[in-house]
């Protein structure tokens, strides 16, 4: 048996036909570990490895497979998520492999914090990267992620080197990431990158503080309420501003 067949990970969860995870219909994998302690996270019952379920490539291959059709018809394919897919980087080449053997479109979900050398091998096989850049301003970066930033933006700038699709995240929350040089000094960065596609202004919300409380972790932003729509135009429209193109 080709030895990727029998790599092994720990993941979280599978969800079969997800649509935010875009483009099109999504299988996608959920994969267990982070490095980054996000205030706003809502996986964070994908922090650590442990208690993850262990499974085979082979195993979710099999499943993938019967979703075919679904991917065929809208355009979609597999998504690889987490926790950060990075951590077990073998894992999830090796899946993104056998979606290439069967012509089956893959996505990278990740903050992009790694030692990009250990991130090529899985971008070889990554038709797509979603990319999620928590801040701009280092300082603000690691009040939310508790890591450093530069990490993600040498991963931004090897992947316009690479010429990867890219589509950049940005979550919005009030009095924390909404700072005006902060969101103009993120949209002057990748403005100047030739593989942006596209631009997600994701806006904050609480429905992963449920699972902070049963985690018995203490979660910072129970007073913080989600942006207004004046906010979440205003930032959309600094984007604009630099001709990056805005996902609706």
């Amino acid at each position: 048996m080709n030895k990727q067949m029998i790599t092994t990970g720990v993941i979280h969860s599978v969800e079969t036909c997800g649509t935010v995870d875009v483009p099109g219909i999504r299988f996608i994998v959920f994969t267990k570990g982070c490095p980054l302690r996000c205030l706003y996270c809502h996986n964070a019952d994908c922090r650590h490895v442990e208690n993850g379920k262990l499974v085979s490539v082979d195993e979710l291959i099999s499943e993938i497979e019967k979703y075919q059709s679904y991917f065929k018809f809208s355009g979609g394919g597999v998504t690889v998520s987490g926790g950060e897919p990075l951590m077990q980087p073998e894992f999830v080449k090796a899946i993104f492999e056998e979606c290439h053997r069967l012509g089956i479109h893959t996505a990278l979900d990740t903050s992009g914090y790694v030692n990009v050398n250990i991130a090529k091998p899985v971008l070889e096989y990554a038709d797509l990267v979603l990319l999620d850049i928590k801040s701009f301003d280092p300082k603000v970066y690691k009040k939310v992620t508790n890591v450093s930033i530069e990490p993600t933006l040498n991963f931004a700038r090897y992947l316009n080197e690479i010429k990867k699709p890219t589509w950049i995240r940005f979550v919005l929350v009030p009095h924390l990431t909404d700072g005006f040089e902060n969101v103009t000094g993120l949209a002057q960065f990748i403005a100047q990158f030739d593989n942006i596609e596209r631009v997600e202004v994701l806006p904050f919300h609480k429905m992963g503080e449920y699972k902070w409380e049963q985690l018995g972790y203490d979660y910072q932003l129970t007073e913080t309420q989600p942006p207004s729509d004046e906010l979440l135009e205003k930032v959309i429209n600094i984007f604009k501003s630099y001709d990056l193109a805005i996902a609706t």
